[in-house]
């Protein structure tokens, strides 16, 4: 046996980001509180982070820390006690399809092909629609966490959706989804988000995090259908109640 300990690991540095236009709220500025990953504790740290309200962008693991603001709440789902309602369950059936299977982080044609078409479709001014093969490439290689692939593809093998994904300790992290934009009534982005549950379930992996919740934000109203839900607070992850997680009228 080693007389010699282990190595020291390092210290885990913070820094905080400048004021940056918000992308979801008008008018607001937000700043970021953020970490860089490298091996070989990437995955450790990121499975650390989420469950602290971080979240996953390339190698860079952030939390806003924006003032006079706390509009971005961390959310997951226990997914022991989701139950899909009538609407989900419809969209279950209407992909029964669909085959979904897990592949390395490692980008391809295919895939951006896909990415590019989404953005064009759903974000055409933001600044992912002009992101190049590198670029995408760049999003999925970069920051390697126990990260992976999940392709959806139809009976003709095409590829209609994929989701990175990363896997935690206690759970999956939805960290980026596309999908086929023209197939509206297959609800692709919900079905992909069902199957993370069904394959946290398999491994036995009490949650699916899908990131930050903004009430007022339409663009993040998809995520208060998933019930129940749990948020980050300042004692601690709760479970939200229905009423906070109905989308206000005049939500932007």
């Amino acid at each position: 046996m080693s007389v010699i300990p282990p190595p020291p690991r390092p210290l885990q540095q913070f820094f905080r980001s400048g004021p940056m236009p918000c992308p979801y709220l008008p008018g607001r500025v937000e700043r970021k509180l953020f970490t860089r990953l490298s091996a070989p504790f990437a995955s450790e740290v990121n499975s650390t982070l989420s469950r602290a309200g971080f979240r996953r962008s390339h190698d860079i693991v952030y939390r806003p820390v924006c003032p006079g603001c706390s509009a971005c709440v961390p959310v997951r789902i226990p997914v022991k006690e989701f139950q899909p309602g009538r609407s989900m369950r419809r969209i279950l059936k209407a992909n029964a399809d669909l085959t979904v299977a897990e592949v390395p982080a490692i980008a391809t044609h295919e895939q951006f092909r896909l990415f590019h078409a989404y953005q064009m479709s759903r974000h055409g001014d933001s600044d992912m629609a002009r992101m190049s093969l590198a670029d995408y490439s760049a999003m999925v290689d970069e920051g390697r966490a126990e990260t992976c692939l999940f392709e959806v593809r139809d009976g003709r093998d095409r590829l209609v959706g994929a989701i990175l994904t990363d896997r935690l300790r206690d759970g999956l992290s939805a960290v980026y989804s596309f999908f086929d934009a023209d197939q509206d009534r297959r609800s692709l982005g919900t079905f992909m988000i069902l199957s993370l549950i069904s394959q946290s379930l398999a491994e036995g992996l009490p949650h699916v995090y899908l990131g930050y919740w903004i009430r007022s934000s339409r663009k993040m109203a998809y995520k208060a259908r998933f019930q129940p839900l749990e948020a980050l607070g300042a004692d601690g992850w709760f479970r939200m109640a229905l009423e906070d997680v109905t989308l206000p009228t005049g939500a932007v």
